[in-house]
């Protein structure tokens, strides 16, 4: 079979499939792969839509309504990877107030296991001199639904790709367009993103990008460790101590947020690698991207309750999560010409025994 591809979403042409199902015996193809695509009802979750690309090993769970984020990522009925966010998504932005004047909207719809910041910003709330908001938490991407998606399954590449558009524009201001594709190998247990980021618009313009990988129990526990190699790491938090950075603690009610900014160390290709794996290390998770796109990289520990989000995020980005007005200053926003485009890749393995999970502390031994 060539390779033959779906549309799911399309609001140019009014396409949008709410019931969509499609198996190997639908194509005269083989193994055991499933794709399907319904739109969601009741509570904070009405009108989401939500895909289910399963690839005969692993499910991915993706959010074209929420700017194409990963709410999770399954293993039969019984594993998961992501995390219990106190939330209960996936969450409409009908629902989210991103400009609620706090700065700290976006936290009403956060419960993903990979959610895009930005494109404008992608750091911390920063006000004007009068106390008004100008830039929200983690920007507004995340909040934007996809007008165009479709699905490609490629038999003989052993592939399926879901790719979808989605816009953060204003009047006025700027025009900048997300192409998100997502590629999955049959039988496998990982997942490509490959962003493509285009200012469309007749002057240049400027944007940030940080991907909040969030990783919860059951992968997540009391000394659960990342393993990477590090040129640089300070404190973001009220605690200016880095020691013990890499081991996680127990859940703990109230516990204070813990926030690491690093720069990381990479091969000559400018490739780099994360691995969060668990206290025995018969499981984990590890990604991988290039320091060339994404040069700053955040840890954020969240050790709090189990009820309130006990959580690390594992954040490649174009820079740190501070203010954007910092990080202008610093030289970490990506300037584009019109018609120009900003290109990053970032691959999540999810790792299920104990010798996917030495493998990869092997490779960050030979390659540090």
């Amino acid at each position: 079979m060539l390779a033959k591809t779906w549309t799911l979403i399309d609001s140019t042409r009014g396409i949008h499939e709410s019931d969509f199902d499609l198996v190997p015996a639908d194509i005269a193809a083989v193994g055991n792969w499933r794709i399907t695509q319904r739109t969601l009802h009741g509570g904070l979750s009405e009108g989401v839509d939500l895909i289910e690309i399963n690839n005969g090993r692993m499910s991915l769970f993706v959010l074209p309504t929420r700017g194409m984020g990963i709410w999770k990522a399954t293993i039969g009925d019984d594993q998961t990877l992501g995390w219990r966010s106190p939330v209960r998504g996936p969450v409409h932005p009908m629902f989210v107030p991103i400009t609620d004047e706090s700065g700290f909207g976006w936290l009403e719809g956060f419960d993903e296991l990979v959610v895009r910041c930005g494109l404008e910003s992608n750091g911390a709330p920063e006000f004007d001199e009068k106390g008004r908001l100008k830039y929200p938490l983690h920007g507004r991407i995340a909040n934007r639904p996809a007008h165009h998606v479709e699905v490609t399954v490629d038999e003989k590449a052993g592939t399926i790709k879901l790719r979808g558009v989605v816009e953060e524009t204003r009047f006025h201001f700027q025009k900048l367009r997300l192409t998100a594709t997502l590629t999955m190998n049959f039988d496998s247990t990982s997942f490509t993103i490959n962003d493509e980021v285009e200012n469309y618009g007749g002057t240049p313009a400027t944007m940030q990008m940080l991907y909040h990988i969030n990783v919860g129990d059951p992968l997540l526990v009391p000394g659960s460790k990342i393993v990477t190699h590090v040129d640089t790491i300070e404190s973001l938090t009220s605690e200016p101590n880095t020691e013990g950075w890499e081991t996680m603690g127990p859940p703990v009610a109230g516990a204070p947020e813990e926030c690491y900014a690093m720069k990381l160390t990479a091969g000559e290709d400018g490739r780099t690698q994360v691995l969060l794996k668990n206290a025995e290390g018969t499981a984990g998770s590890a990604i991988r991207f290039s320091n060339k796109e994404l040069p700053c990289f955040t840890l954020w520990k969240n050790m709090v309750a189990n009820t309130d989000g006990y959580v690390t995020g594992l954040e490649p980005a174009t820079n740190f999560p501070k203010t954007r007005s910092e990080e202008e200053a610093s030289g970490r926003v990506v300037t584009l010409a019109p018609g120009e485009t900003w290109n990053a890749e970032v691959a999540v393995d999810w790792l299920t025994s104990t010798s996917e999970v030495n493998a990869v502390e092997q490779s960050l031994r030979n390659h540090g």
